[in-house]
This record gives C-alpha cells, sequence and structure tokens, in this order.
C-alpha cells in the first residue's frame, strides 16, 4: 500500500513491478508547477533517466535527501514556459556558445539536460551575464570547428571511436601509471593525491568497460538505424528494446565519469602544480587537464548530438512502420 500526503510517494511500500508505473502515472497527473515527492530506500537515478526518455525534459528533479539510508526527490512538471532549449542543445548548434559555458563552469555535457536558467541558478550565476556573453557569441566570428551536428550519425560514431576512443586508451592508462607514482613519492606532503589517485581509477575502469559497450553493441545499433528504411532491415536484432536504453546506461556512466572528473579538479585546485612538485607531478596535471578537455568534447559530441539523432532515427523508422498498410 503506498502512503500517500502532500502528493508524497513511499515507493518502498510498493512491488517492484508497481514502482515505476506508480510513478509515472502520478507524475502525468501533475498539472504544470506542481510536485511528487517520492521517498526511496536506494537513489532512484535510474527512473531520472526513463523519465527522461519517455517524457523528455518536462521536469525538475531536486534532492532533498540522498542516503545512506533515505533518498527524497522533488519531481516537479515544468510550466510550458520553462521548457526551452536545453545548454546541451545549444552547445550542439554552436559551439561558440559551448565555450561561454565552459568559460563559466557550466557542465553542457554530463549536465546538458538543463536549461540556461537552470544551470545558472544551481551555480550562482547571473543568468542576465550569461544570457548577454551568449548573444555576444552569436557577433564572434564562427571558427573553423568541425562540422560535428551536420554528420550522419554512422560517421559521427566512427569519428568518437577513431579520435576519443583512441585518446583514451592511449593516455589513460599513462595517467593512471603517474597517479600511482606521484601519490607513493608526494603522498605524505599532498594527501589529496590518495583520492586523486582513486579517482583515476574508478574512471578507467569506467571508461574502458564504457568504451567496448559502446564499439560492441551501441554504435553498431545506431549504424544499423541511420542505414535501414524500416524495422525489417535491421540487421542487429534490438535485445535492449529500444535505442534509449542503452542511451540511458551510456548517460549515467557518463555522469559518473564526470564527477569522477569535477572531483579531481577541484582536490588539485584546478589543476595547480605545486612548487615542490617533480616532472612527473607537473606532466600528471598537465595530462589530467588535457585528458578532461578531450572527455568534455567526447560526452557532448555523444550526449548532445550523437544519441538524440539515434532516438530521433529510431522513431522515425517505429512511425514509419506503424503507418503501413498490410
Amino acid at each position: 500500500m503506498e502512503v500517500i500526503n502532500q502528493n508524497i510517494l513511499d515507493v518502498t511500500m510498493l512491488e517492484p513491478r508497481q514502482k515505476h508505473p506508480t510513478i509515472f502515472d502520478r507524475f502525468d497527473q501533475l498539472n504544470d508547477g506542481e510536485t511528487l515527492t517520492i521517498h526511496n530506500d536506494h537513489d532512484p537515478k535510474p527512473l531520472y533517466y526513463q523519465l527522461l526518455g519517455e517524457r523528455g525534459n518536462i521536469f525538475k528533479w531536486e534532492y532533498t535527501e540522498q542516503g545512506p539510508r533515505w533518498w527524497k526527490v522533488n519531481i516537479t512538471k515544468r510550466s510550458s514556459e520553462e521548457n526551452g532549449e536545453t545548454i546541451g542543445e545549444i552547445a550542439a548548434k554552436d559551439l561558440r556558445k559551448a565555450a561561454v559555458f565552459k568559460k563559466n563552469g557550466l557542465d553542457f555535457c554530463c549536465g546538458g539536460k538543463k536549461t540556461v536558467k537552470e544551470a545558472c541558478l544551481e551555480k550562482g550565476l547571473d543568468i542576465v551575464k550569461i544570457e548577454q556573453e551568449l548573444q555576444q557569441a552569436n557577433e564572434a566570428p564562427v571558427s573553423a570547428s568541425l562540422p560535428y551536428n551536420e554528420w550522419a550519425p554512422g560517421f559521427l560514431a566512427d569519428y568518437i571511436v577513431n579520435v576519443h576512443h583512441a585518446y583514451t586508451r592511449k593516455n589513460l592508462p599513462e595517467i593512471r601509471g603517474y597517479a600511482l607514482k606521484v601519490l607513493r613519492v608526494h603522498g605524505k606532503e599532498h594527501p589529496e593525491l590518495a583520492e586523486i589517485q582513486r579517482q583515476v581509477e574508478v574512471i578507467y575502469e569506467e571508461m574502458m568497460a564504457h568504451m567496448t559497450k559502446e564499439e560492441k553493441v551501441l554504435f553498431p545499433y545506431i549504424k544499423d538505424l541511420a542505414a535501414a528504411r524500416n524495422q525489417s532491415q535491421l540487421h542487429q536484432a534490438a535485445h535492449f528494446g529500444t535505442v534509449k536504453n542503452p542511451i540511458n546506461m551510456m548517460e549515467m556512466e557518463h555522469e559518473l565519469v564526470g564527477a569522477a572528473m569535477h572531483k579531481i579538479r577541484t582536490l588539485s585546485g584546478n589543476f595547480s602544480i605545486p612548487e615542490d612538485a617533480c616532472a612527473s607531478y607537473s606532466l600528471l596535471y598537465k595530462m589530467l587537464a588535457a585528458f578532461e578537455t578531450d572527455l568534455y568534447t567526447h560526452i557532448h559530441l555523444e550526449n548532445n548530438i550523437l544519441f538524440p539523432k539515434a532516438v530521433e532515427r529510431e522513431k522515425q523508422i517505429t512511425d514509419n512502420g506503424s503507418s503501413c498498410k498490410y
């Protein structure tokens, strides 16, 4: 039996198979601006991605408690006026504006599902100032950057593998080795190095498995989607159901890696090399800074360009199939 009080839903009182359908039903009943509060005994983040995938960017998600025993989340249905472009969508259309987000510390990769207003409020930034900078970016000359948004999904997937996956596989093992070496030599004087090394391990383990899943499962299916005229032409059976399911998982893993990278930046004082640093210490921080730059471009290309193209292509194929006359 569910416990309801002032639009509160205690998910722990529901059978597992009833949880997400009940939450979706309760969310659909909300009027614009109304909030559903859910209580759970574990982080309901998978629900966030399912809700985003099936309902779109029409809600706000705010934790009021995050473990270790209970998680409480306010899910508020946006008003129609609030459903503007996300910073990820803006960055995908214009890299000049992506530069504005980067300069102001606004995450348009892992955090790209937020509107400019939401991202600014979260960071405590003056939204008027940011909007002015975005307007000024329109006047800046267009750089000779690659036209990622114009590329076909299959071509973009191959580019990500050959450029960003290759970069990660080449440099991350080296970073891992230097992180351990520098910890052993300088850990006593710089205790933050222990946590930096631990976060490097998190990134290494996550990215190596993550890239393999993309290359073996998700990217080949995206290529099939791009090439197929209808559902019957898909060569690879979608055992995972809709393409949104593996995409949701990849985006969750992006968030995990992005959070680890943010911790490293914070612990290192924005990769500030200390006075007593040896050559290996200096090299580690320089490699981490370069890796972060590549990682954010890598995630941006997937979250904000490749994945939306794949979802839209699957929808086109499904719609065409449902309209066929037999």
